[in-house]
């Protein structure tokens, strides 16, 4: 990891081991299929986004839960391969850890995934735990570490880091209020607000308390806007695809790890775009996530 020297990020929520099955198109009931190719890979929202700022230069940690089991095991240590801190990492005796069968058909460029869940994280009387939250510069949440994010809230005398939710996967009971960088899809923000155009989705979710959002919209890129700053657009980067597993996750780490580094909104949109955009030329989330001097280079040969 390149030495960017800054508070962590801490990123709660899923981290899985993943099953990737690639296609030529979903299967029939019944039917069985060869496949392309088979692998096995680290995932998770969360923790796919700690992989991709640790990656790109940011200090990262991850918080969260995996069983006493062989895939826990592969699920920490794949993390700790890149760099991320696993020091919050909690192992849940008698749990399975999460993991997902993926399921890419090629012909469409789509996917389907099952997956098991892991427990929730539990703050809990874990000292160690919380001075790593507490410590942060932001927290960063999926759906699955919303929870965490609120007991931290709901605590007296806790210092809050700035707040970062991924709402790409519905959060019962998710409110803005609060919520310093909310990140939802384009499609996420029409599910709660209705088919309204993205300008008029960002404002009615800046009105619901937000400070600022983020809604991704695929190849198309980002749109974002604050209580400051008008609407800001940025286009996505064109490149060959062989998966977009995990590319969300991978915008959610890049744009931290641009703000982090102090970026102007319009650049950080820009960066995390093509580091999204770059990850997508391997089968699973992270294989193919760039790095800082990678994006930089695409961005330079992007904008000239």
């Amino acid at each position: 990891m390149s030495g960017y020297r800054s508070a962590p990020i801490v990123f709660v929520g899923a981290a899985t081991l993943d099953a990737i099955s690639v296609v030529d198109r979903f299967p029939e009931p019944n039917e069985r299929l060869v496949a392309d190719s088979v692998l096995y890979a680290g995932g998770g929202p969360a923790a796919t986004a700690a992989v991709a700022a640790a990656r790109l230069g940011v200090a990262a940690a991850f918080a969260g839960t995996v069983g006493d089991d062989d895939e826990g095991d592969r699920i920490i240590g794949g993390l700790r391969a890149e760099g991320v801190d696993v020091s919050a990492v909690r192992t849940v005796p008698g749990s399975p850890s999460q993991a997902s069968v993926v399921l890419i058909d090629r012909s469409r460029g789509t996917r389907a995934i099952c997956t098991r869940e892991a427990c929730p994280l539990d703050l809990g009387a874990d000292p160690a735990l919380l001075r790593l939250l507490e410590g942060a510069e932001w927290l960063h949440v999926d759906h699955h570490g919303w929870r965490t994010a609120q007991s931290l809230a709901a605590r007296e005398g806790t210092a809050r880091p700035r707040l970062s939710v991924d709402a790409g996967n519905p959060i019962p009971g998710f409110r803005a209020r609060g919520v310093d960088l909310y990140v939802p899809t384009a499609e996420a923000l029409e599910a709660v607000y209705g088919p309204l155009p993205i300008e008029e989705l960002l404002v009615r979710a800046l009105d619901d308390g937000a400070d600022s959002v983020v809604a991704t919209c695929g190849a198309a890129g980002a749109v974002a806007a604050t209580h400051r700053h008008p609407v800001v657009r940025a286009p996505g980067l064109a490149t060959d695809v062989v998966s977009t597993l995990g590319a969300g996750d991978v915008f959610h780490g890049a744009l931290l790890a641009a703000l982090v580094r102090q970026m102007p909104l319009p650049v950080c949109l820009r960066y995390a775009n093509i580091a999204a955009a770059l990850s997508c030329r391997g089968v699973d989330g992270r294989s193919a996530i760039p790095t800082h001097s990678e994006v930089m280079s695409a961005m330079d040969v992007h904008d000239h």
